[in-house]
């Protein structure tokens, strides 16, 4: 069983699978990288049995089927030693879009602002942007990232840095100790518990995308990942399970 797409789902489909292939010998489930517009691309073109989005689909985009997994949403993240607890919606947008370019001006020490951005084709570039209302093209960045865990690394090591990411990913990253620090968005704090009560206001669906209705050992693969058997799975990775 191959799949592609979101670097936020990743990591819990590499668990996924490897719990799978316990359950069913002989079977390999082989899990690649390269941001939710390649797994649904892939999709399309056959060149995947599943594809990972980290996003609701689109009325442009019923021509695949999605199936949900579990729930994750967005956090800005800045270095544990940044004294900023909080910034408004108008101030991350002045800061992405180059306005204001020193944390003196936000209530913080005087440094200039390192943003960090996601690279186009990533659902939570799309999910930022759409929040903030936000024209992609028009973010000031100083450095262009990947994965989550690139973002989280790159904040990690820069006390000036600002970046946004997966909410359970940063959770899980601040309890192995990793020196970043999670913002209140809209003044909710960004937790795993805000995204599970509805409160949180960046939050997204994790989706397995097919190109047809699944059957066989795909179709076996997506009913074991929505199953409340994997759901110590999806906690471990920070997410949260769909249902009770």
């Amino acid at each position: 069983i191959t799949l592609s797409g979101s670097s936020t789902i990743a990591p819990l489909a590499r668990e996924l699978g490897a719990r799978f292939e316990k359950q069913n010998p002989g079977v390999r489930v082989d899990v690649q990288m390269g941001g939710s517009s390649r797994g649904l691309s892939d999709a399309r073109k056959g060149l995947n049995d599943i594809g990972m989005v980290s996003r609701s689909l689109s009325d442009k985009e019923k021509d695949v089927i999605g199936h949900k997994i579990a729930l994750d949403g967005i956090a800005i993240i800045v270095n544990a030693a940044n004294p900023i607890s909080s910034l408004s919606d108008q101030q991350i947008t002045d800061i992405y879009l180059g306005k204001i370019d020193n944390w003196k001006a936000v209530g913080g020490n005087a440094g200039e602002i390192t943003v960090v951005n996601k690279a186009e084709g990533r659902s939570t570039l799309e999910l930022f942007t759409k929040h903030f209302s936000i024209d992609g093209h028009l973010i000031k960045a100083d450095i262009v990232i990947g994965d989550n865990e690139q973002g989280i690394q790159t904040v990690a090591v820069n006390p000036n840095a600002i970046g946004y990411v997966s909410v359970g990913t940063a959770e899980y990253d601040v309890e192995k100790g990793i020196k970043i620090k999670l913002l209140k968005t809209g003044g909710v704090v960004a937790s795993r518990a805000s995204v599970k009560d509805g409160t949180f206001p960046i939050a997204r669906t994790l989706n397995f995308v097919t190109k047809e209705k699944p059957k066989g050992l795909v179709e076996k693969f997506i009913k074991f990942s929505q199953s409340s058997d994997v759901h110590d799975l999806i906690e471990g990775q920070f997410f949260v399970p769909l249902g009770p």
